[in-house]
């Protein structure tokens, strides 16, 4: 896998139309018993057309609207604490998030960032990103290990964090080797088993279907291994050996547009991981790391992050056919789960 590091100060989201999809997706998942949310284009353009009033160049101000637009509790579900917003300014879209980070010792740190939505046509500008604490009235109180309270003035939120700690790949997930570093759930809605085999040095990021999965999968056509999301893009390979599936592939513009199909690279099990199991997975496969990281795998100023990629950014879906035709050839173990590292199968890979 390639010595790739990522940002760890913001994350990109989408255009505020497909936000509210992707949240009325999550939503439909816990609450499936009732009828879907319906969005309609009227509203859309009527929020588009309204006056709004709002310093989106201080940093502060825009905290203390998302704030206050807030209920009095949310529900963050990405394991890497982030929660994610959209709001459309003066006909223009934003993104942002408000993030608890984990940091050594148990210390959390309040971060908040926003930017004016990327798209295809108009890269990144601007983006603000702050660290939040008392100097700026703002504090960020632990009620329990995983419920938060933040408060500016008058107001108050609490920040319920995804409780994880006692999902655990089910008999048969794991192959020989293998280690458990954690649960994750990807702001896609999607929750995945990561996973680390010392014995071969990769990464892999196993689908949890332990729960139902928030989307339809369909073959990609001419082979029965290959499986495909209908809503995020992303590509699973049904293992040969073991009853699963390996994340192998997310669509390329996601990826460089930092959406909410990205990929769960940017959604690690912060919250449980075991003492040193990241860190010392990521040194196993990266000695030249030690000594340069800390136990989430973070440079020492914090700014960036090893980013854990081993599945491969296709363009066409006839890019995942490499993935097949390898797992198909490989029949030794001690090669056949390299077939799903885009670095040792020389296909794409993730751009940092």
């Amino acid at each position: 896998m390639n010595q790739v590091f990522r940002p760890n100060r913001y994350r990109a989201g989408l255009p505020v139309v497909v936000a509210g999809l992707l949240a009325a997706v999550v939503i439909a998942a816990a609450q499936s018993s009732e009828r879907p949310i319906l969005h309609t284009n009227e509203a859309y353009i009527e929020e588009l057309s309204r006056t709004t009033t709002l310093a989106v160049d201080d940093p502060l101000a825009v905290f203390i609207f998302v704030l206050n637009s807030l209920p009095d509790r949310v529900k963050v579900y990405p394991t890497e604490n982030y929660y994610y917003f959209s709001f459309i300014h003066d006909g223009t879209p934003y993104s942002g998030n408000i993030r608890i980070e984990r940091n050594e010792g148990d210390k959390v740190s309040l971060h908040f960032a926003y930017y004016e939505t990327e798209t295809e046509w108009r890269q990144e500008e601007n983006a603000k990103h702050v660290v939040l604490d008392a100097s700026q009235g703002v504090t960020l109180e632990k009620m329990e290990p995983l419920l938060y309270r933040i408060s500016y003035g008058d107001k108050s939120v609490v920040f319920a964090l995804n409780d994880l700690s006692q999902v655990k790949p089910p008999a048969g997930a794991m192959a020989p080797g293998e280690k458990f570093i954690g649960p994750i759930f990807d702001e896609s809605g999607i929750r995945f088993f990561l996973v680390y085999n010392q014995k071969t040095k990769i990464f892999l990021y196993v689908l949890d279907e332990t729960v139902k999965v928030a989307e339809e999968l369909f073959p990609y056509q001419g082979t029965n291994r290959i499986l495909l999301g209908k809503r995020t893009g992303f590509a699973y390979y049904r293992d040969h050996r073991l009853d699963r599936k390996i994340l192998i592939g997310v669509y390329e513009d996601n990826l460089r547009l930092n959406t909410y199909f990205d990929g769960p690279f940017d959604q690690l099990p912060d919250n449980f991981i075991e003492g040193e199991a990241l860190r010392a997975a990521i040194v196993d496969a990266r000695p030249n790391l030690k000594g340069k990281i800390d136990r989430f795998g973070r440079s020492p100023d914090g700014k960036v992050r090893y980013a854990i990629k081993p599945y491969m950014a296709y363009t066409e879906l006839r890019n995942l056919d490499a993935v097949d035709k390898c797992a198909s050839d490989k029949i030794d173990a001690a090669i056949y789960y390299n077939c799903f590292v885009a670095e040792k199968l020389g296909a794409r890979k993730p751009k940092p």
